[in-house]
């Protein structure tokens, strides 16, 4: 017998007890090691909290009005591409995020939807939406970190491949292009493992709504490789951004 969401995970005093002790002991070890994100942590899980709360009250209205379900995903991308932007960069420059993140997730969307895989319903829309943007967010803020940091660091290397007479576009993408790549090993990890290492939670949760061991793998198997376009996208259009200079940690007054 398939066991029930709340047999899984009740909602219970207890669980609020767990969730407040495991954050503390986040922070904790994050202050003890001296990583420098204790206050992050503890921020994270509390907006994580709000956030949770705010979007299971709001989410029953999106399901039922085509209008919210739409401002609901522009909500989703605004915030995809403000969290993107800031982690990258602190300038003016953190808004071309918004092209990385948009120009890989929502083609996917547009064609699960044309070839009917995909709904136009809040109960299926939302989540794989949020799905292929999350995952746009990650490969976005990996590989546009990662890029600027090797041109900063190699920065020399660049101004070489300047004198032997590439253009500023081919010399960035020559040093930047390995490192920026690097952003596509996590969701090549997950994928490979699979199954053998991890259970994804779409996998789990298909389960405990009672869905076939068939069906929730397909669907599982779904969510990844549209994950992996996605990102392979993301990746790809924030290097073009970056080489092109459109995405800089430079002060554009400067």
């Amino acid at each position: 017998m398939i066991a029930s969401a709340s047999t899984l995970l009740p909602v219970n005093p207890a669980l609020g007890i767990a969730l407040a002790v495991l954050l503390v002991a986040a922070a904790a070890v994050a202050a003890l090691a001296r990583l420098g994100h204790t206050r992050a942590i503890v921020t994270a899980g509390l907006r994580a909290t709000v956030q949770l709360a705010a979007v299971a009250v709001v989410i029953r209205w999106a399901l039922d009005s085509r209008l919210l379900l739409f401002a609901f995903i522009a909500v989703m991308f605004g915030v995809a591409t403000w969290t993107a932007g800031r982690r990258i960069t602190d300038n003016g420059t953190w808004w071309w995020a918004a092209v990385p993140i948009g120009g890989a997730a929502f083609p996917v969307v547009v064609l699960l939807v044309a070839i009917g895989v995909l709904p136009v319903k809040g109960i299926a829309l939302i989540p794989v939406t949020g799905i292929l943007i999350g995952g746009a967010l990650t490969a976005t803020v990996l590989a546009g970190r990662r890029a600027l940091e090797e041109l900063e660091t190699r920065h020399g290397e660049v101004e070489a491949a300047l004198s032997i007479g590439l253009l500023d576009r081919e010399a960035r993408l020559e040093i930047a292009r390995t490192s920026a790549a690097g952003a596509l090993i996590p969701a090549l990890d997950q994928t490979r493992t699979v199954g053998l290492v991890t259970l994804p939670g779409a996998f789990i949760g298909m389960l405990l709504g009672g869905a076939s061991p068939l069906l929730a793998g397909a669907v599982q198997l779904f969510v990844l490789i549209a994950l992996l376009a996605v990102e392979a996208v993301a990746v790809a259009v924030v290097l073009e951004l970056i080489a092109r200079n459109k995405i800089s940690r430079r002060s554009r007054g400067t």
